[in-house]
């Protein structure tokens, strides 16, 4: 089951202030980007982030899976609070580098 357009626009309803937010739809599923980083993997209506250091003590108890086949282990955020959900970008996007720029071929 891949994640639905309404569920990607409630997913950045609920972080909204927190820097300019998109998404992008990518193989079926969405890359949630804050300030042009990737922060947040939504795959079959389910929100991810990274297992970081930076977030183990926030995230401790929470649900753990992989967003696909061959990803490693993600946290899983629980997007309905908004307010918890905030936080953890606040603390993830100073950390997370931009992407690099692919050259493309002429």
């Amino acid at each position: 089951m891949a994640t639905t357009p309404d569920f990607i626009e409630y997913v950045c309803d609920q972080i909204a202030g927190v820097g300019a937010i998109r998404s992008r739809k990518m193989f079926g599923e969405y890359m949630v980007y804050v300030n042009d980083k990737p922060i947040l993997l939504v795959c079959d209506n389910t929100v991810f982030v990274k297992q970081l250091d930076c977030l183990s003590q926030e995230m401790q108890n929470a649900e753990k899976g992989f967003p696909y086949t061959g990803s490693k282990l993600h946290y899983i955020l629980d997007i309905d609070d908004a307010d918890f959900a905030q936080k953890i970008i606040r603390v993830l996007e100073p950390v997370t580098p931009l992407p690099k720029q692919r050259k493309r071929k002429p």
